[in-house]
C-alpha cells in the first residue's frame, strides 16, 4: 500500500496546513476542558485521517508505513491529544483486524473505521499485565455458539469514544503464555461492558484512558478474530511492531514542536543586555537536541522503509521506539531549562509538553522492554 508522490504531498500538505491553522490555536481549549473539540474530530474524519492505514479497498487511504511515520510526524506538532484521536484506529485498534480478520469481520468494520464513523480501541493491558502481557487473566470461554467474556482491563485509550473493542483474552484457561490468547472484537455497547470515567493523568490532557470492565459478556463465534483461536497475542506483537514505528514519529514530531519553541524563545529572550541564543551554553543545549531529533527521524524512516519492504524490523523498531521517546524526554527538559524559570509556568508551552511526552517512554512497551527486545535479537541473530 502507499499513494502515488502527488498524491501523499497533497495530503501532507493539508495536514500541514490543518495543523498550522486548526490545532495549534485550539490547544488551549483542549488543555482546558480535557477534551478534543468534536468540529476538529469531525475535520480530521474529512481530511481522511482515521482511515490513514486502511487499505483502499475498505474506504482507506492505504498509506505506506514511510508515508504514516511522515504525516503523524507533521500531525503530533500540535497538542499530542490530537493524535490520540486517531491513533488507535490509525494504529493498534485496527492493524489487527486488516493483518489476520475474516473477510466478513474486515467489511463489517473497516469502512466505518475509515470513515471515523466509529473509533477502535486495542485492549491488552490490564491490572497485573502491563509489560509481560502474556500474563492476562481476562478470559473467554467458549460457550455453544457464543463465548462468554470475563475481567478487567486498563488505561484503555480511547475506550469511552470506541465503537470496537479488539480484546484480548484467554480462550484457552489451560494453556499458560501467549499460546492460549486469542483477539474478539466486541461492540462496547454489549451488555455487561462497564467503560469508567476517564483517567486522571500526569498530562496529555484531552486524551482519553478508561479502565473497561466484562461481566459475562455474551459474544458470538464470529467475533474471535481471524476464526482462529491462540492468535491473538502473536497478532499483538505485530501490531505493536508496526506501533512502535508509529510512536517513534509521535515522538519526532513533538521534539520538533518542542524545539521549535526552545528556539524561539532562545532567539528573543535577553539577560545581561544579550540575546540568550548567542551564549554558548545555550547553544549546546539546542545542538544537542537537534542532532537527536534528527538521528530519531532519520532511523525511523529507514525502519520504516524496511518495513514497507516486508523486512523484519523488531529489533529496528524498538531502537526506534526507544531512541526516539527517551530522547524527547531529554529535549524537553533541555527546553524547560532554555525557558528559566518561565519553563515551569503553564502560559508557556513548554511547560505543558514536558508533561505530555513523559509518557511516551511507557506506553506500548517501556524503555525497559524495547532494550530487552533489542538484546534478545541481538543474542538470536548472533546466535544464527
Amino acid at each position: 500500500m502507499a499513494l502515488d508522490t502527488e498524491t501523499f504531498s497533497l495530503v501532507k500538505d493539508a495536514v500541514a496546513r490543518f495543523v498550522r491553522e486548526r490545532l495549534i490555536p485550539a490547544e488551549d481549549i483542549v488543555e482546558e476542558t480535557n477534551d478534543v473539540p468534536e468540529d476538529i474530530i469531525q475535520e480530521m474524519r474529512e481530511l481522511g485521517l482515521f482511515g490513514l492505514s486502511i487499505p483502499e479497498e475498505y474506504g482507506g487511504l492505504g498509506v505506506s508505513m514511510v508515508q504514516e511515520c511522515e504525516i503523524i510526524h507533521e500531525l503530533c506538532k500540535a497538542s499530542v491529544a490530537f493524535r490520540s484521536v486517531i491513533g488507535t484506529t490509525v494504529g493498534i485498534g485496527s492493524q489487527g483486524l486488516v493483518m489476520t480478520g475474516t473477510e466478513e469481520q474486515k467489511q463489517q468494520y473497516l469502512p466505518r473505521l475509515a470513515s471515523g464513523e466509529i473509533i477502535s480501541s486495542f485492549c491488552l493491558t490490564e491490572p497485573e499485565a502491563g509489560s509481560d502481557a502474556a500474563s492476562l487473566r481476562t478470559v473467554a470461554l467458549r460457550d455453544g455458539d457464543d463465548y462468554v467474556l470475563n475481567g478487567t482491563k486498563r488505561y484503555i485509550t480511547n475506550a469511552l469514544r470506541a465503537g470496537m473493542l479488539t480484546v484480548m483474552a484467554r480462550s484457552d484457561p489451560n494453556k499458560k503464555g501467549a499460546g492460549g490468547i486469542s483477539a474478539f472484537l466486541v461492540d462496547p455497547a454489549t451488555p455487561g461492558v462497564t467503560i469508567t470515567q476517564a483517567d486522571e493523568k500526569m498530562g496529555q490532557r484531552g486524551t482519553k484512558t478508561s479502565d473497561v470492565i466484562f461481566e459475562d459478556v455474551r459474544i458470538p463465534a464470529s467475533a474471535l478474530m481471524g476464526g482462529e483461536e491462540g492468535q491473538g497475542f502473536y497478532t499483538a506483537m505485530k501490531v505493536l511492531d508496526r506501533g512502535r514505528l508509529h510512536l517513534s514519529s509521535v515522538s519526532t514530531g513533538m521534539s520538533e514542536r518542542i524545539l521549535s519553541e526552545a528556539l524561539g524563545y532562545a532567539a528573543e529572550r535577553k539577560q545581561f543586555g544579550t540575546i540568550i541564543g548567542e551564549f554558548q551554553l545555550v547553544q549546546a543545549l539546542l545542538a544537542d537536541s537537534q542532532a537527536e531529533l534528527f538521528a530519531g527521524t532519520a532511523m525511523t524512516l529507514d525502519a520504516a522503509r524496511k518495513y514497507d519492504n516486508d523486512e523484519d524490523i523488531s529489533m529496528q523498531a524498538a531502537c526506534c521506539k526507544m531512541f526516539t521517546t527517551e530522547a524527547a524526554g531529554k529535549i524537553a527538559d533541555r527546553a524547560v531549562q532554555i525557558h528559566g524559570g518561565a519553563g515551569y509556568m503553564a502560559e508557556y508551552k513548554v511547560e505543558r509538553f514536558y508533561r505530555d511526552v513523559r509518557l511516551l517512554r511507557l506506553y506500548e512497551g517501556t524503555t525497559q522492554i524495547q532494550q530487552l527486545v533489542i538484546a534478545r535479537n541481538m543474542l538470536k541473530n548472533h546466535a544464527n
